[in-house]
Protein backbone atom coordinates (compact mmCIF):
# COMPACT_ATOMS: atom_id res chain seq x y z
CA UNK A 1 0.00 0.00 0.00
CA UNK A 2 3.09 2.37 0.09
CA UNK A 3 1.59 3.52 -3.00
CA UNK A 4 -1.81 4.86 -2.01
CA UNK A 5 0.32 6.63 0.53
CA UNK A 6 3.21 7.94 -1.70
CA UNK A 7 -0.01 9.44 -3.96
CA UNK A 8 -1.56 11.03 -0.70
CA UNK A 9 2.37 12.78 0.62
CA UNK A 10 2.59 13.98 -2.94
CA UNK A 11 -0.87 15.80 -3.07
CA UNK A 12 0.22 17.47 0.71
CA UNK A 13 3.90 18.69 -0.43
CA UNK A 14 2.23 20.05 -3.43
CA UNK A 15 0.44 22.53 -1.60
CA UNK A 16 0.62 22.47 2.25
CA UNK A 17 -2.14 25.34 2.46
CA UNK A 18 -4.53 22.96 0.62
CA UNK A 19 -6.69 19.97 2.14
CA UNK A 20 -5.35 17.06 -0.32
CA UNK A 21 -7.90 15.70 -2.40
CA UNK A 22 -7.67 12.08 -2.79
CA UNK A 23 -9.69 10.04 -5.95
CA UNK A 24 -11.92 8.32 -5.58
CA UNK A 25 -9.53 5.21 -6.38
CA UNK A 26 -7.34 6.00 -4.02
CA UNK A 27 -9.65 6.75 -1.00
CA UNK A 28 -10.93 3.21 -1.38
CA UNK A 29 -7.63 1.43 -1.44
CA UNK A 30 -6.65 3.61 1.42
CA UNK A 31 -9.88 2.50 3.29
CA UNK A 32 -9.67 -0.84 2.06
CA UNK A 33 -5.82 -1.12 3.57
CA UNK A 34 -6.79 0.35 7.19
CA UNK A 35 -9.87 -1.58 7.31
CA UNK A 36 -7.51 -4.70 6.69
CA UNK A 37 -4.99 -3.66 9.45
CA UNK A 38 -7.89 -2.81 11.95
CA UNK A 39 -8.77 -6.59 11.02
CA UNK A 40 -5.52 -8.02 11.53
CA UNK A 41 -4.86 -5.93 14.80
CA UNK A 42 -8.52 -7.06 16.42
CA UNK A 43 -7.50 -10.86 15.52
CA UNK A 44 -4.32 -10.44 17.02
CA UNK A 45 -5.79 -8.92 20.17
CA UNK A 46 -9.26 -11.03 20.72
CA UNK A 47 -7.55 -14.55 19.91
CA UNK A 48 -3.66 -14.08 20.43
CA UNK A 49 -1.01 -14.31 18.06
CA UNK A 50 -0.88 -17.16 15.95
CA UNK A 51 2.73 -17.27 14.15
CA UNK A 52 1.61 -19.61 11.84
CA UNK A 53 -1.66 -18.29 11.09
CA UNK A 54 -1.87 -17.90 7.38
CA UNK A 55 -0.92 -13.92 6.77
CA UNK A 56 0.75 -13.33 10.09
CA UNK A 57 3.08 -12.81 7.55
CA UNK A 58 1.92 -10.64 4.71
CA UNK A 59 2.63 -11.06 1.00
CA UNK A 60 4.74 -9.44 -1.01
CA UNK A 61 3.70 -9.00 -4.46
CA UNK A 62 7.63 -8.43 -5.87
CA UNK A 63 8.08 -12.34 -4.68
CA UNK A 64 4.99 -13.08 -6.84
CA UNK A 65 3.49 -14.32 -3.32
CA UNK A 66 -0.37 -14.80 -3.09
CA UNK A 67 -1.61 -16.72 0.18
CA UNK A 68 -4.10 -19.88 -0.20
CA UNK A 69 -7.64 -19.28 1.31
CA UNK A 70 -8.04 -20.36 4.69
CA UNK A 71 -9.91 -23.61 3.42
CA UNK A 72 -7.49 -24.52 0.51
CA UNK A 73 -4.75 -24.54 2.64
CA UNK A 74 -6.66 -26.86 5.57
CA UNK A 75 -7.79 -29.18 2.12
CA UNK A 76 -3.69 -29.36 0.79
CA UNK A 77 -2.48 -29.87 4.40
CA UNK A 78 -4.82 -32.64 5.08
CA UNK A 79 -4.03 -33.80 1.58
CA UNK A 80 -0.16 -34.17 2.20
CA UNK A 81 -0.42 -35.43 5.64
CA UNK A 82 -2.57 -38.43 4.16
CA UNK A 83 -0.32 -38.99 1.38
CA UNK A 84 2.71 -38.76 3.50
CA UNK A 85 1.41 -41.80 6.07
CA UNK A 86 2.32 -42.03 9.70
CA UNK A 87 5.98 -40.26 10.80
CA UNK A 88 5.95 -39.36 7.27
CA UNK A 89 7.84 -36.17 5.99
CA UNK A 90 6.51 -33.27 3.86
CA UNK A 91 8.74 -30.44 1.90
CA UNK A 92 6.69 -27.44 1.07
CA UNK A 93 8.96 -25.70 -2.14
CA UNK A 94 7.39 -21.93 -2.36
CA UNK A 95 4.25 -23.00 -0.66
CA UNK A 96 4.58 -21.25 2.70
CA UNK A 97 1.06 -21.02 3.60
CA UNK A 98 0.43 -24.57 3.19
CA UNK A 99 3.46 -25.31 5.47
CA UNK A 100 2.04 -23.11 8.17
CA UNK A 101 -1.48 -24.66 7.83
CA UNK A 102 0.73 -28.00 8.61
CA UNK A 103 2.27 -26.50 11.92
CA UNK A 104 -1.47 -25.51 13.04
CA UNK A 105 -2.46 -29.25 12.50
CA UNK A 106 0.04 -29.62 15.20
CA UNK A 107 0.52 -33.18 13.96
CA UNK A 108 2.69 -35.59 16.01
CA UNK A 109 2.89 -38.22 13.37
CA UNK A 110 4.81 -36.23 10.46
CA UNK A 111 7.33 -34.05 10.18
CA UNK A 112 7.58 -30.65 7.69
CA UNK A 113 9.81 -28.50 6.35
CA UNK A 114 9.36 -25.27 4.07
CA UNK A 115 12.18 -24.18 1.29
CA UNK A 116 11.54 -20.35 0.57
CA UNK A 117 13.21 -17.89 -0.91
CA UNK A 118 11.47 -15.26 1.57
CA UNK A 119 14.10 -15.08 4.75
CA UNK A 120 11.31 -13.68 6.74
CA UNK A 121 10.21 -17.39 7.03
CA UNK A 122 13.47 -18.08 9.06
CA UNK A 123 11.42 -17.29 12.14
CA UNK A 124 10.34 -21.08 12.03
CA UNK A 125 13.78 -21.94 13.12
CA UNK A 126 15.01 -24.93 11.81
CA UNK A 127 12.51 -25.58 9.36
CA UNK A 128 13.16 -22.97 7.15
CA UNK A 129 15.74 -23.45 4.44
CA UNK A 130 16.40 -20.43 1.99
CA UNK A 131 15.60 -22.09 -1.48
CA UNK A 132 16.62 -19.96 -4.99
CA UNK A 133 14.93 -21.78 -7.61
CA UNK A 134 16.93 -20.51 -10.05
CA UNK A 135 19.84 -22.85 -7.67
CA UNK A 136 17.79 -25.99 -7.66
CA UNK A 137 20.01 -28.11 -6.39
CA UNK A 138 21.96 -25.75 -4.33
CA UNK A 139 20.26 -27.72 -0.90
CA UNK A 140 21.66 -27.96 2.47
CA UNK A 141 24.08 -31.47 2.64
CA UNK A 142 21.73 -32.74 5.54
CA UNK A 143 18.32 -32.39 3.16
CA UNK A 144 19.11 -36.21 1.66
CA UNK A 145 18.00 -37.25 -1.74
CA UNK A 146 14.72 -38.85 -1.61
CA UNK A 147 13.95 -38.28 1.76
CA UNK A 148 10.62 -37.13 1.86
CA UNK A 149 7.42 -38.74 2.07
CA UNK A 150 5.39 -36.39 -0.38
CA UNK A 151 6.67 -32.88 -1.72
CA UNK A 152 4.26 -30.29 -2.20
CA UNK A 153 5.50 -26.93 -4.51
CA UNK A 154 4.29 -23.79 -5.70
CA UNK A 155 6.52 -22.06 -8.05
CA UNK A 156 6.78 -18.56 -7.89
CA UNK A 157 6.36 -17.79 -11.75
CA UNK A 158 4.01 -18.85 -14.26
CA UNK A 159 6.83 -19.66 -16.61
CA UNK A 160 8.67 -23.12 -18.19
CA UNK A 161 11.90 -22.09 -17.00
CA UNK A 162 10.72 -21.29 -13.32
CA UNK A 163 8.69 -24.59 -13.44
CA UNK A 164 11.57 -27.01 -15.34
CA UNK A 165 13.90 -25.57 -11.95
CA UNK A 166 11.45 -26.04 -9.62
CA UNK A 167 11.23 -29.77 -11.05
CA UNK A 168 14.46 -30.21 -10.75
CA UNK A 169 14.23 -29.97 -6.84
CA UNK A 170 10.89 -31.44 -6.03
CA UNK A 171 12.44 -34.94 -7.89
CA UNK A 172 15.50 -34.64 -5.83
CA UNK A 173 13.41 -34.26 -2.28
CA UNK A 174 10.75 -36.77 -3.06
CA UNK A 175 10.45 -40.18 -2.82
CA UNK A 176 7.72 -40.37 -5.58
CA UNK A 177 4.67 -38.42 -4.39
CA UNK A 178 4.86 -34.94 -5.50
CA UNK A 179 1.50 -32.62 -5.11
CA UNK A 180 1.93 -29.74 -7.72
CA UNK A 181 0.05 -26.15 -7.59
CA UNK A 182 0.45 -24.27 -10.51
CA UNK A 183 -1.91 -22.16 -13.51
CA UNK A 184 -3.82 -23.95 -15.35
CA UNK A 185 -1.93 -22.86 -18.63
CA UNK A 186 0.72 -25.09 -17.39
CA UNK A 187 -0.95 -28.54 -17.27
CA UNK A 188 1.28 -29.63 -20.87
CA UNK A 189 4.42 -28.53 -18.90
CA UNK A 190 3.83 -29.94 -15.69
CA UNK A 191 3.10 -33.11 -17.13
CA UNK A 192 5.71 -32.65 -19.32
CA UNK A 193 8.35 -32.51 -16.38
CA UNK A 194 6.94 -33.74 -13.80
CA UNK A 195 4.38 -36.48 -15.00
CA UNK A 196 1.43 -35.16 -12.85
CA UNK A 197 -2.06 -34.54 -14.07
CA UNK A 198 -4.79 -32.38 -12.78
CA UNK A 199 -6.91 -32.42 -10.39
CA UNK A 200 -10.58 -31.62 -9.82
CA UNK A 201 -9.82 -29.58 -6.54
CA UNK A 202 -9.62 -26.11 -7.19
CA UNK A 203 -7.58 -24.34 -4.96
CA UNK A 204 -8.11 -20.60 -3.94
CA UNK A 205 -6.40 -17.77 -3.08
CA UNK A 206 -6.99 -14.95 -0.33
CA UNK A 207 -7.23 -12.58 -3.37
CA UNK A 208 -8.36 -13.28 -6.77
CA UNK A 209 -5.76 -13.82 -9.17
CA UNK A 210 -6.00 -13.26 -13.01
CA UNK A 211 -4.73 -16.82 -13.69
CA UNK A 212 -6.83 -20.13 -13.09
CA UNK A 213 -5.25 -22.29 -10.59
CA UNK A 214 -5.13 -25.93 -10.63
CA UNK A 215 -3.51 -28.65 -8.60
CA UNK A 216 -1.74 -31.38 -10.30
CA UNK A 217 -0.57 -35.11 -8.47
CA UNK A 218 1.10 -38.55 -9.84
CA UNK A 219 -0.36 -40.76 -7.06
CA UNK A 220 -3.98 -41.42 -6.08
CA UNK A 221 -5.30 -38.64 -4.27
CA UNK A 222 -8.28 -37.49 -2.59
CA UNK A 223 -8.38 -34.15 -4.41
CA UNK A 224 -10.37 -36.16 -7.25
Amino acid sequence: MTHVYALFRWKMDDDDDDIPQLSSHTLAALQEFYLEQQQREGMKTSQGFNQYSIGSIEEDWQLSQFWYSDETASCLAKEAVVAAGEGGRIACVSAPSVYQKLKELDGKDFSVCILEYDRRFSVYGEEFIFYDYNQPLNLPENLLPHSFDIVIADPPYLSEECLQKTAETIKYLTKGKILLCTGAIMEEQAAKHLGVKMCKFIPKHLRNLANEFRCYVNYASGLD
